[in-house]
């Protein structure tokens, strides 16, 4: 029976009509959203000509996750459906902040690889409130300066304590639960308190109103500079390590003015101070702090200062004080270069080709490099040169440069540097503020890849005398590079052994870099 005979629809009608089951009429009816106009003498449900509007109403607002007594509110007209929207509006961003929070605590639970022990504190620190999270790093810097007279850099601190968004990302938590672990490590609050004490003791008492912007042009000069050094080769304790010292010294002493004691020129006392300054800073632990109080508040990652502040730090104890400067070796002939590095390459990819896959982590005379991390480096030295050529100095030195295949992945970093070598003007142009002609680069290269090539014969077995044809003319170019850098055990270069009697040029090539 669809119909009374009144207009009245049974409740099987009804669900037909608005595609609602029966049962669930049945429920919202009980439930008071869908009182019946009648029912039959055997008290069938019967529902008038507005039912199915009605019933429409109520299925559309059960959809949207509203309840049954805001529903029931709502159809008596005791609210209104834009005010009832509205609250439940409210309460579903309360749920599903909650479910986000939720969703990150569980992502960042499965990056950290969190053990069953640690999931307490893992979710406990997820859900402090702002207040809470700001108090763990308060206390943190209250303790770490107790009694530390450095009242700027503390204020620094505290500035910029974390605050995480309302729904933070899953790497945003973690980076908040990992800073809260390391803050509440003793080594952290030690290396934190140095570098406050270090503050107090070299902060003027009245900085200038440009001393913090100067301190940032100075940093960036620095990594800018140290950086450059570290993609074009130059070794901290190299003669060509010098100027940019000196330059990097000339940078940073108007910095110091006010600074007791204040360096006037570029001296060994200077460069002590700018050392000791480098050392003060290079807290492994307070970088760490940096990065995941970025991650954790969403603001751009500071630039790592590991690598440059490395270099720079060995170069300036490699000069303690102002050297010559300086002295570039004569140009070479552009072309003769050119074919030199090709005899070289030449040589030494057929020395790679030949290296088994079961080779690749062979011991070599380089500490601490096996077979692939020799061949990946050469690789990297190819590539770096050729990125100066295209004015896009890289700095990638310790990632994978090989991939699947050694052989092929060198052969490509060959073939383009022989194309940088020849399409870009590389040979002919003058780089960096003491213009060293690019055909040095060729030079070098030859010099680097005809040493490695030696180091990688000697871990195969295989024989060292590579490229005799030129070998000779690349200890000559080694000289001219190489020749006043100071040679000490463990430093860049060794000093020099005696070749055998009879040994050919990439042979004494080996002897006079120290192998």
């Amino acid at each position: 029976m669809n119909e009374d005979g009144g207009g009245l629809l049974t409740i099987g009608a009804l669900a037909r009509r608005t595609g609602v089951p029966v049962k669930t009429v049945r429920r919202w009816s009980d439930e008071g959203l869908l009182p019946p106009a009648a029912r039959t003498p055997a008290g069938y449900r019967l529902y008038g000509p507005e039912a199915p509007a009605r019933l429409e109403i109520v299925r559309t607002l059960r959809d949207l996750g509203i309840g049954v007594a805001d529903i029931r509110a709502v159809l008596r007209s005791e609210r209104t459906v834009a005010d009832t929207a509205g609250c439940w509006a409210d309460a579903l961003d309360t749920q599903i902040r909650t479910l986000r929070l939720r969703r990150a605590v569980l992502r960042a639970v499965a990056a950290r690889g969190t053990a069953a022990e640690e999931l307490p504190d893992v979710h406990r620190l997820a859900r402090l409130t702002a207040a809470e999270r700001r108090r763990i790093i308060e206390e943190f810097i209250a303790d770490a300066l107790d009694g530390v007279a450095a009242p700027a850099y503390r204020a620094g601190l505290l500035a910029a304590a974390p605050d995480l968004p309302e729904d933070p990302a899953p790497d945003q938590l973690a980076a908040w639960i990992d800073l809260a672990d390391l803050v509440q490590r003793p080594e952290v609050r030690a290396a934190l308190r140095r570098l406050a004490e270090y503050s107090a003791r070299t902060t003027p008492a009245e900085p200038s109103a440009t001393a913090a912007e100067d301190a940032a042009r100075v940093a960036g000069l620095m990594r800018e500079r140290a950086e450059t050094a570290l993609a074009a080769g130059v070794a901290a304790d190299s003669p060509a390590a010098e100027p940019v010292v000196a330059e990097l010294v000339a940078a940073w002493l108007p910095t110091q003015a006010g600074t007791a004691d204040p360096p006037q020129r570029d001296d060994a006392h200077a460069r002590a101070r700018l050392l000791e300054q480098l050392e003060a800073a290079a807290e492994p632990h307070i970088e760490r702090y940096w990065q995941l109080m970025c991650t954790a508040t969403g603001r751009p990652q500071p630039p790592s200062w590991s690598a440059a502040g490395t270099w720079t730090a060995g170069a300036l104890r490699a000069h303690p004080e102002p050297g010559p400067g300086l002295v570039l070796p004569p140009a070479p002939d552009a072309q003769r270069a050119l074919y030199v590095y090709e005899r070289v390459a030449a040589h030494v990819a057929a020395l790679v080709d030949a290296v088994p896959g079961e080779a690749l982590e062979r011991p070599t005379p380089c500490d601490d490099w096996t077979v692939r991390q020799l061949i990946d480096h050469m690789t990297w030295e190819n590539l770096m040169i050729t990125s100066i050529a295209r004015d896009a100095p890289r700095t990638d030195p310790d990632a994978d440069h090989l991939g699947d295949d050694h052989a092929a992945a060198f052969r490509a970093s060959v073939g383009a540097l022989l194309a940088a070598f020849t399409g870009t003007g590389l040979l002919e142009r003058t780089y960096g503020p003491y213009g060293a002609p690019g055909a040095l680069f060729a030079q070098q290269a030859a010099v680097e890849l005809l040493a490695h090539g030696w180091d990688l014969a000697r871990a195969l077995g295989a024989s060292t005398d590579l490229a005799p044809e030129v070998a000779d003319e690349v200890l000559e170019a080694a000289r001219g590079i190489y020749g006043a850098a100071p040679r000490t055990e463990g430093g860049s270069f060794a000093p020099e052994r005696t070749a055998p009697p009879a040994a050919g040029g990439a042979d004494r090539l080996a002897a006079y870099l120290g192998r």
